[in-house]
């Protein structure tokens, strides 16, 4: 199951002692911890490690054309199998274009080792050629980092690593290797328990906050529970329905939680936040008490903080302790993984339940489902026969189904994404959640592609996003990794757009692309299929060229008429990546929204709409 932590030391039998390079030493050491792809870009500091790489049987390395692709792919990795994804890259700008990767991991909590080369030791402080402090650089967005200046610590250095990625709250965790340190020869050796003073994650939660958390279940009369990426972290996902269900508590799902909670289940009552449902925002805005799950009370969630849950008692389980109270504080602390804690409670909660304990919930969700009903989450049709974005990505949803898994960029696709595919399953929606990194989508979509086969993978972009990381097509074609992309295409930076036409008075300064022409410009609509030969003015590039420029199938569509007929042809191509052109209205904005700086009492459903909150049945 995706999110479910194995220690990566145990999955091979050890080797005896032996002589090699160091270089060898850390294919050895990747082979140990049962590493079986890697992405990443060779260069001179790193170049003595690929040559043992190439004879190696066990360990895959898919070649790049970015670092910051070789990091989001490991990314991608790390969600499709919960173990750390890996990847590889030469010292100084090498290493430094994987720092937004490294953030992007940092602010997700996704389990990630990097591995660097360096400069010969000698060269380590003198501004060497292709020298950069990627360990200083990153310290500040890496769970940890080691600097191995000694071949000898190789073997450790990488047990450890992979030990800290996967254990506790997962992270990224970067191993930068000097170039003579792999050139040495050493005596190998396998460590079985590397000693880490001082890391010493807790795990299993405090027996009397767990009984102080199910006695408020009780008591509550308006209680959500607030679900956040740690639950799907933990692999807690059916856990928490077990949960869910004995309480008969509304759960939400945040961006990074999606999927941890079927969709489809009557208890879920949306996604919250800037972007979430009515129903959701609602939910907690007039909880009485809110019990969080694996979630950091981020701005996106909680709107203006001092306004956020007035009247709720706060129930807070994170295994980071740094995370409990930091924004909010928690009148029951929980420490602990998710999966244990919440098993912890269920069993808490019967026991309180067979003495009669039980919670009356049922005014609570007459007004839950008001709003559910008053206030679902839709869109209005362009009118002016151009495509609507959300009807594309629901139709993307409707017809792929739940057994797949979507990866979004960043932006207002990436909401729609969130908003308009029901997500059944952990594991089915991959984003850039707290660093909100464009480009995200297709080398993650590569990553989870390559981690699972057999499984669709759907990377939804933007037309912005797309074109910062779009070269690593160009892998997905030569190492044979099918993924289907959809780029929704309104020829904009569209969530900048968006707040350009909300908050600046509609003064659209710098945020066309030109990736489309407008609904008023000549030629009319272009039908559906591969690249013509007359691609519409406008088209810098022509994205459905560029797609078969790159060994890919290129489709285009902007008829409503033909969108179903576009994602089945997609669907049907399984030797080779395809990139649809889906050029939809740009003037769609996402709503539910609540504005920056402003409470989630001011959320607006539609521009200038508001939900009526005092219309209680």
């Amino acid at each position: 199951m995706p999110g479910t932590v194995h220690h990566p030391c145990s999955r091979r039998t050890p080797v005896m002692t032996e002589h090699m390079t160091g270089a060898q030493a850390l294919i050895a050491s990747l082979e140990q911890v049962g590493v079986d792809v890697v992405f990443g870009i060779p260069g001179g500091a790193i170049l003595p490690a690929y040559d043992p790489l190439f004879d190696s049987r066990a360990v895959r390395h898919v070649l790049m054309r970015h670092e910051q692709g070789a990091g989001h792919a490991a990314e991608g990795y790390a969600y499709a199998t919960g173990r750390p994804g890996v990847c590889v890259a030469t010292s100084g700008p090498g290493a430094t274009n994987l720092v937004t990767p490294l953030a992007d991991a940092h602010m997700d909590s996704v389990p990630m080792v990097a591995i660097t080369g360096q400069v010969a030791t000698p060269l380590i402080g003198t501004d060497g050629f292709q020298e950069a402090d990627i360990c200083g650089i990153t310290m500040p967005i890496t769970k940890h980092n080691f600097l191995v200046r000694s071949a000898e610590d190789i073997p450790h250095t990488i047990a450890s690593a992979f030990h800290i990625a996967a254990t506790g709250r997962p992270g990224p965790v970067l191993v930068d290797i000097a170039k003579d340190a792999l050139q040495s020869t050493i005596a190998f050796s396998w460590p079985q328990n590397p000693e880490l003073p001082g890391y010493r994650p807790v795990t299993r939660p405090h027996g009397k906050q767990v009984r102080e958390a199910a006695r408020l279940v009780a008591e509550a009369r308006r209680p959500v529970l607030y679900v956040g990426g740690g639950v799907l972290k933990s692999g807690a996902s059916a856990e928490l329905r077990v949960l869910a269900e004995l309480t008969g508590m509304p759960v939400v799902t945040t961006l990074m939680a999606r999927g941890a909670f079927p969709d489809t289940h009557e208890q879920h009552v949306g996604m919250p936040g800037m972007h979430g449902s009515v129903s959701a925002v609602g939910a907690l805005q007039r909880a009485d008490l809110i019990v969080a799950l694996g979630a950091r009370f981020d701005d996106r969630v909680t709107g203006r903080l001092d306004s956020f849950a007035p009247e709720a008692t706060i129930v807070h389980a994170d295994i980071d302790p740094a995370e409990i109270s930091k924004n909010r504080h928690a009148d029951v602390p929980i420490v602990g993984d998710c999966r244990e804690v919440i098993a912890d409670m269920v069993v808490a909660v019967r026991s309180d339940q067979s003495e009669g304990r039980v919670g009356d919930y049922a005014a609570w969700w007459a007004q839950l489902e008001r709003l559910r009903s008053v206030y679902p989450t839709g869109y209005t049709d362009p009118g002016n026969g151009s495509l609507s974005p959300q009807y594309v990505i629901q139709r993307i949803g409707e017809l792929v189904g739940p057994d797949a898994c979507y990866v979004a960029g960043v932006g207002q696709h990436q909401m729609w994404a969130a908003q308009f595919i029901d997500y059944e399953r952990p594991g089915s929606f991959v984003n850039s959640g707290g660093a909100g990194t464009m480009g995200f989508a297709v080398p993650a979509a590569l990553g989870a592609k390559t981690a699972e086969p057999d499984r669709t993978v759907w990377a939804i972009d933007g037309d912005g996003c797309f074109q910062m990381t779009n070269q690593e097509l160009a892998t997905c074609a030569v190492e044979g990794i099918p993924i289907k992309v959809a780029v929704i295409n309104n020829s904009n930076l569209g969530m900048v757009r968006q707040w350009q036409t909300l908050y600046y008075d509609g003064r659209y300064s710098n945020t066309d692309l030109h990736t489309a022409p407008r609904p008023e410009d000549p030629d009319g609509a272009e039908s559906t299929g591969e690249a013509g030969q007359d691609p519409r003015p406008g088209r810098i590039p022509d994205f459905a060229r560029l797609a078969e420029a790159y060994g890919c199938v290129g489709l285009r569509c902007d008829r409503v008429e033909d969108v179903d007929a576009t994602i089945e042809k997609a669907m049907a191509i399984n030797d080779a990546p395809v990139v649809i052109d889906f050029t939809v209205h740009h003037d769609a904005m996402v709503w539910p929204m609540v504005g920056p700086g402003t409470s989630n009492d001011d959320i607006q459903y539609a521009r200038d709409m508001a939900p009526d909150w005092d219309d209680e049945e």
